[in-house]
């Protein structure tokens, strides 16, 4: 006879004494098993009769009632992005993301859309995570990073362009990507250079500290600096490349390898011979970019793994007293191909 919903929801929700009963030990081991600690020695036959047990009666331990033990949580929060920053950030986050997993950590996203600085930093405080990565989108603040240490946070990691006082600081040098593109097309024999700027919201928060790096190479090698904004779509692409010729540039780079390709196809429909004409670079070197027809010249961006990132993570969570530190997260290489 089936359960009728009302029986379902009368069921008991099944307890840590209810796994020790079936497993036939301490209330005591089953915590230490299902909360994976190391300072207590447990057989592995103990271990994996608690498991099935618990997996039999379908307890999950409780993540408030774990955290009153400890004095903390074990959540790691993540400020969400509201914009799309590309295949290879995003399989720097996943792992990331898995990395942390793998060192029992709660990983939580938080919607910041329409927060910044000290009210984002109060909202996610109100959580009580045990250490916030801050993405760069929102821009932490010293107070801001003081509200999160006070709600009990050990860790305060900000992913930015440049430090935050009290935080741990992996810096993005997104600058560099601009000078590394603009270096290339100028040693290429390119003077007049047109920077592709993301009409995409968000993306500012990249795309304008690359445009301060291409300045500051076409400033050093004597070239002209064009700002062309580009919505990442074909009708604003075929726009852009109508009126290429009347623009009088010899090369571009496209922001990243995405905006590269569309605005390459805009521009070899309209006759634009490339690299003849106009000389093209991208980065994030995306493989795709390696098929197309010229092969596409792009900056290789080498990061730090999400791994490594984790383990920053774990070990200022073990010792908060550490000292804050910065390093940084990325270096930036042109890579010479057909297009340039």
């Amino acid at each position: 006879m089936s359960q009728t919903p009302k029986q379902s929801a009368e069921r008991s929700v099944p307890t840590s004494a209810d796994v020790a009963r079936l497993a036939g030990v301490s209330r005591a081991t089953v915590s230490y098993v299902l909360n994976n600690t190391s300072s207590v020695r447990i057989s592995e036959p103990t271990r994996r009769r608690v498991r099935e047990a618990a997996e039999e009666l379908g307890y999950v331990p409780h993540a408030a009632a774990r955290s009153l033990r400890a004095g903390h949580t074990r959540m790691v929060l993540l400020p969400a992005g509201t914009f799309a920053v590309g295949p290879l950030f995003h399989q720097f986050f996943s792992e990331l993301q898995w990395a942390l997993r793998r060192l029992d950590y709660t990983v939580v996203q938080y919607g910041s859309l329409g927060l910044d600085g000290d009210e984002a930093a109060r909202a996610w405080a109100e959580l009580r995570p045990v250490a916030v990565v801050s993405l760069g989108e929102v821009g932490l603040t010293p107070q801001g990073v003081e509200i999160l240490k006070r709600s009990g946070a050990k860790a305060v990691i900000s992913l930015a362009p440049s430090p935050v006082t009290g935080a741990h600081c992996l810096v993005m040098d997104q600058s560099e990507i601009g000078s590394c593109a603009v270096t290339h097309l100028i040693q290429r024999g390119r003077r007049a250079v047109g920077v592709v700027m993301p009409r995409e919201p968000g993306l500012e928060h990249f795309a304008e500290p690359r445009l301060a790096g291409a300045r500051r190479a076409a400033a050093l090698g004597g070239a002209r600096i064009e700002r062309l904004p580009l919505a990442y779509d074909e009708e604003s692409a075929a726009a852009l490349a109508a009126d290429w010729r009347e623009l009088g540039l010899d090369a571009v780079y496209a922001y990243n390898d995405d905006y590269a390709m569309l605005l390459m196809r805009a521009l070899q429909e309209q006759g634009v011979d490339i690299p003849g004409r106009t000389a093209v670079i991208g980065a994030d070197d995306l493989l795709l970019g390696r098929l197309l027809r010229p092969r596409l010249s792009t900056v290789h961006i080498d990061m730090v793994t999400g791994r490594l990132l984790a383990e920053i993570v774990d070990r200022v969570v073990r010792d908060p007293a550490d000292r804050p530190e910065t390093r940084d997260l990325m270096r930036a290489r042109a890579v010479h191909r057909e297009s340039s």
